[in-house]
């Protein structure tokens, strides 16, 4: 036996974790973890992320404390309903562990998340009850290949599901027909957002929304510690007859998913800042003599006409913020249709508008392309505010 004598400090509120042997405390106080989700699989989360020492983590949610919430969600209490989930989380997150950096952010993950952010996050954990959510933090993990870790519960079963780009298959490679079609579901005719649709509940009990929530969190610490994983698989448990098993997805190759983002020239400009205009002067000298166009991510509705009296109504914002009721005509009170916008050209009126009033989040990653050539720019200018650092 060695001589070597092991010294456990009782006041290093991490020395039974550093007693793992593989375990790298350092390596965790780093990283930057991007939370989707603050329900009742994102409680659990991160309740343990804040538990092991996390370094600072990213919680979005769109959603407020209700009182059917409380029977799920570990980190919040009866005084908070009608808040924000992301903010409580957060707050509770701080109070658990100091030592954790956390921002909450209110939001919605399909228009208010940069792609920054994922970008920078060592781990993506999802804990989402759409699959809409999940193919767009999917998509957004492919362009900036950051791995990610779903999670889904139902009643007391639940699946666990690590992805990997570029390599491995992706959330979309396994999904069907089916899943397409219930995703459509949620928008009617005329491409707008069904809000009683979106507004669906799924059962679960607390007791595996811990343990799916627990499993998510062992697996983003094993991505963390460069550990094996089983990359491209769902690891699934069927509560009722206490059986798990584990299925691998087959990667398509032509799935729509697998866009990977090439580097990034960092800019110092802000999406409230500055315009598309700005922009293309800002890249300029690297891209060819046609006219740039700026390609956005999310459809810009830019006002909803009335088929029936022509009516156009100005709304300027993504599509997936605009619900049915928006599309109604003020005038005739008939449903209009969305007048839609993929891409901005330096010579469109649009181009004198600021990237935010694109629908361009904080922190995004834009494409400009001309002719042949294409440039990846990071909005570097909204890094600080992003992570919640611009006050130091």
């Amino acid at each position: 036996m060695s001589g070597e004598q092991l010294w456990i400090d009782d006041e290093d509120r991490y020395a039974r974790l550093r007693l793992i042997p593989w375990w790298d405390q350092p390596r965790l106080s780093r990283a930057r973890i991007l939370v989707v989700g603050a329900g009742a699989l994102g409680n659990e989360v991160l309740k343990n992320l804040a538990l092991v020492g996390v370094g600072h983590i990213f919680v979005i949610d769109f959603d407020r404390v209700e009182a059917a919430n409380l029977t799920r969600s570990v980190l919040f209490r009866n005084r908070d309903r009608g808040r924000p989930k992301a903010e409580v989380a957060a707050e509770a997150v701080r109070d658990l562990n100091p030592d954790v950096r956390v921002t909450g952010c209110c939001g919605n993950v399909l228009t208010d998340v940069g792609l920054g952010l994922f970008r920078d996050a060592d781990v993506v954990i999802g804990c989402l009850d759409n699959r809409e959510a999940r193919l767009w933090v999917n998509r957004c993990c492919w362009k900036t290949g950051t791995p990610w870790v779903d999670g889904g519960i139902q009643e007391i079963n639940g699946v666990v599901k690590v992805f990997t780009p570029p390599d491995s298959a992706c959330y979309e490679c396994a999904m069907t027909e089916m899943d397409y079609r219930l995703i459509n579901l949620r928008y009617s005719c005329p491409l707008l957002r069904h809000e009683d649709i979106a507004a669906g509940r799924v059962p679960t009990a607390p007791t595996i929304a811990s343990m799916i929530g627990g499993w998510q969190t062992q697996e983003a610490l094993k991505l963390i510690h460069d550990m094996p994983v089983g990359r491209g698989e769902a690891l699934v448990y069927n509560g009722v007859a206490n059986q798990f098993y584990r299925t691998r997805f087959q990667r398509r190759e032509d799935c729509l998913s697998h866009e990977t983002y090439p580097a990034a020239v960092e800019s110092p400009l802000s999406s409230k800042e500055v315009t598309a205009r700005q922009l293309f002067a800002a890249v300029r000298e690297s891209l060819s003599n046609d006219t740039p166009r700026l390609r956005l991510d999310r459809d810009l509705v830019v006002a909803m006409v009335c088929q029936s009296c022509g009516t156009a109504d100005p709304v300027m914002q993504p599509l997936a913020k605009v619900g049915m009721s928006r599309g109604i005509c003020p005038h005739c009170q008939q449903q209009g249709r969305p007048e839609l916008v993929h891409e901005i050209a330096a010579d469109s009126e649009l181009a004198g508008r600021t990237l935010a009033e694109l629908g361009i989040p904080p922190y995004d990653l834009v494409r400009v392309v001309s002719g042949q050539d294409e440039r990846i720019v990071l909005l570097a200018g909204d890094r600080d505010e992003a992570w919640g650092e611009a006050a130091g």
